[in-house]
């Protein structure tokens, strides 16, 4: 397998296979078999060297499933007050819930650091944090639909058929620690797509999000049949060293089957993991006053494993916020005060304990969920799917802190300053990992993929 971050070149193996189709008399099963023992051995998920001098090393991305409202949230709108009640103006041209009056935020905002950022009062621990945050009010997607929504910005499509982010990530650069996956995704259940939206797709399946249930954290239940409680670890690996012979011998016979290789290279994860990933998850490792920080409550132990993750070298960690579409709260936007009541004290204390630790400088932390939610109403106190102006926040891992960019109109409907669609997002988190988004492809069906497709421009506003 070429290096993914250089120009496609041929293996050996595969360029015996595209020439030697009549060689087969010639005794090359053998000579094959030698190079898939060798490509094998090859660790896939072994750190790989960027394009450029990054400016993060890892990434934890806190999913808000369901589309938190930014006008309720970190996008204030006075208008929304002053014409609470009354019909849009016609130059909107609202394309969804047409027939909803303007609604103000039952939420009050107040100014906070140095900086003097407007926060709704939903958020007064993360508020404390406001001079580390990059907060993008411009944000905008394609389709204020969940399914195609959470594709686009887990995997830049909107079709169900294209590798995600961390799988993007981890093929690019590979991870630090070999006895852990390089990228982990602690939802307490399933958003609406599944495991799509952290799904390899065409990429090798070692590039796979794991999917870790984080609804009870019981470090030794939490991955299922990790521990073999028949075996220590040398008669293991001399187990595990003749299965592996004996599946290269037999993948040898099937040159590039994807899923044989992924069987191949999970059974050593699975052994490496073991040994790391029990004490990762044993949370009752950390001292008392670091959990009295983050709180309690599944999405807390989500935040304060997802640190411990990191602070192991694992390159992506996702954090979905609960099960389902949490934040949808179509019938009453007064809901948004419990979904920020579990996440606002996890993520300020994510955010302080990473920065109190020395990480906060080269961990990229990312917030926000698949759109906004309407500047009117739906019936009479909700909210409907909003894509064409929402917000986002960045922390660390190279952006400005302290920072608005972009914005949307007067009533936050559309994004029209320094506007930054998913397909931008995505090149800039690349660009803050020393990747050229442009240059990370893979070949697949004869042609060259990558997670922006022909877009995206890196947000250069938001770059410390």
């Amino acid at each position: 397998m070429r290096h993914p971050l250089s120009e496609p070149v041929w293996t050996r193996r595969e360029w015996l296979g595209r020439m030697g189709g009549g060689f087969g008399a010639l005794g090359l099963a053998g000579v094959l078999a030698q190079d898939v023992r060798a490509a094998t051995a090859t660790n896939p998920l072994a750190s790989k060297a960027p394009h450029f001098t990054p400016k993060a090393r890892r990434v934890i991305f806190l999913f808000m499933n369901g589309g938190p409202s930014h006008v309720d949230t970190f996008d204030p709108k006075p208008m929304l007050s002053k014409h609470d009640g009354e019909k849009p103006p016609t130059s909107l041209k609202l394309n969804r819930n047409a027939g909803g009056t303007l609604m103000r935020s039952p939420f009050s905002f107040a100014k906070y650091g140095q900086c003097g950022m407007e926060v709704s009062e939903l958020y007064p621990e993360l508020a404390t944090c406001v001079d580390d945050l990059c907060v993008i009010r411009s944000m905008h997607t394609d389709i204020p639909n969940h399914e195609p929504a959470l594709l686009m910005m887990n995997s830049g499509q909107i079709q169900p058929t294209r590798p995600s982010l961390g799988s993007w990530l981890t093929y690019g650069l590979g991870t630090e620690n070999q006895n852990l996956p390089g990228f982990v995704v602690l939802c307490p259940g399933k958003p609406v797509v599944g495991p799509q939206l952290w799904s390899n797709s065409f990429l090798p399946g070692i590039f796979q999000g794991t999917h870790i249930n984080n609804k009870s954290i019981d470090p030794k239940a939490i991955i299922a049949h990790l521990t073999n409680r028949r075996l220590g670890r040398d008669p293991q690996r001399d187990q595990l060293d003749l299965l592996q012979r004996m599946n290269e011998l037999h993948l040898a016979e099937r040159p590039h089957d994807a899923p044989l290789e992924a069987r191949i290279q999970s059974l050593e994860m699975a052994f490496r993991m073991q040994f790391e990933a029990l004490d990762a998850f044993d949370t009752t490792k950390e001292a008392s006053a670091t959990r009295t920080q983050y709180g309690t409550g599944e999405f807390a132990d989500a935040c304060l494993i997802a640190r411990r993750l990191v602070e192991r070298g694992v390159r992506i960690v996702q954090v979905y916020y609960g099960n389902g579409q949490p934040w949808d709260d179509h019938g009453d936007i007064n809901n948004h005060r419990n979904h920020a009541k579990a996440s606002d004290r996890p993520i300020a204390a994510l955010l302080k304990d990473l920065k109190s630790r020395g990480l906060l400088d080269d961990t990229l932390v990312v917030w926000g969920g698949e759109f906004g939610r309407t500047p009117t109403s739906q019936g009479s106190k909700g909210r409907d799917h909003h894509s064409t102006g929402f917000t986002m926040w960045l922390a660390g891992g190279g952006v400005k802190g302290g920072r608005i960019h972009g914005s949307t109109d007067e009533f936050g409907c559309f994004a029209v300053e320094d506007k930054v669609h998913v397909h931008d997002l995505h090149a800039t988190i690349l660009h803050l990992m020393g990747v050229d988004h442009t240059k990370l492809t893979y070949r697949y069906s004869g042609r060259d993929f990558r997670l922006t497709d022909v877009y995206g421009e890196v947000a250069t506003g938001i770059l410390a």
